[in-house]
């Protein structure tokens, strides 16, 4: 069984979703869990944590915000006196046909999915560097690998991210942490949910395992890639996604 205990762990986009299960998994192996998100938004995921035995504590983060995100690392480092887990979740989609698409959805999109995990990464890499130990983790996407009509934002940000991890892992591999990849394909959201029936047997009927995926499925990938299981993978795309790409 993966064991975390004594780690302490960050997670962006721990409101909802993905990030939800993400912060809830981490938590049940026993890291104590930095639950990032806009204002109060991951109060309740903490308290569900807390609840149910584990450790965490609710983090108000823009992650737009580079300063907020250095401030976040500091402040957990006073605490904790360690950052041993980043995970690079919170994203969003402004989803258009490019010849529609504005600027303005162009740049919110690559500054919350891309820009905003350099900056987390970057203000985490010292500590970590200073430990000699770390796992750095990025939620990318099935359509950063595939591409996706409509999406040109969304799947660049994607993308960007897989290059921008592969390139992390080769700098500080040589300090015992690991960078890695989780790319989840069709996946049970709030989204998802709320579609028709015919439109979600559509999407199942192109997943060879003939179902669309859960946050637990997600999150039970971070939980490995962050455990010491996993210490001898590193720059690595882990696809979640059904066999839908592969």
């Amino acid at each position: 069984m993966i064991d975390l205990s004594g780690r302490v762990a960050i997670v962006t986009g721990a409101s909802r979703g993905i990030g939800r299960a993400i912060a809830q998994q981490l938590a049940r192996q026993g890291a104590l869990v930095i639950g990032a998100a806009r204002g109060d938004n991951a109060r309740a995921t903490v308290d569900e944590i807390v609840a149910s035995g584990g450790r965490a504590e609710a983090a108000p983060l823009d992650v737009t915000d580079a300063d907020a995100s250095s401030r976040l690392v500091k402040e957990t480092l006073d605490r904790h006196s360690r950052i041993d887990i980043l995970v690079n979740n919170a994203g969003i989609a402004r989803d258009q046909l490019l010849l529609r698409m504005k600027r303005n959805e162009w740049d919110e999109v690559l500054a919350t999915n891309l820009t905003a995990a350099f900056a987390l990464t970057q203000a985490v890499l010292k500590p970590m560097l200073r430990q000699r130990a770390g796992r750095i983790i990025a939620i990318s996407s099935i359509v950063g690998q595939s591409g996706n009509a409509g999406q040109a934002n969304y799947a660049a940000s994607k993308a960007g991210l897989i290059g921008f991890i592969k390139a992390v892992a080769l700098e500080v591999a040589s300090r015992g942490i690991t960078a890695n990849v989780v790319a989840p394909g069709l996946i049970e959201t709030d989204m998802t949910r709320a579609v028709t029936d015919e439109a979600r047997e559509e999407w199942a009927s192109k997943i060879p395992l003939g179902r669309l995926g859960t946050p637990a499925d997600i999150a039970a990938a971070v939980c490995f890639l962050a455990s010491d299981e996993a210490s001898y993978i590193t720059g690595h795309v882990l696809a979640v996604n059904g066999g839908m790409y592969t």
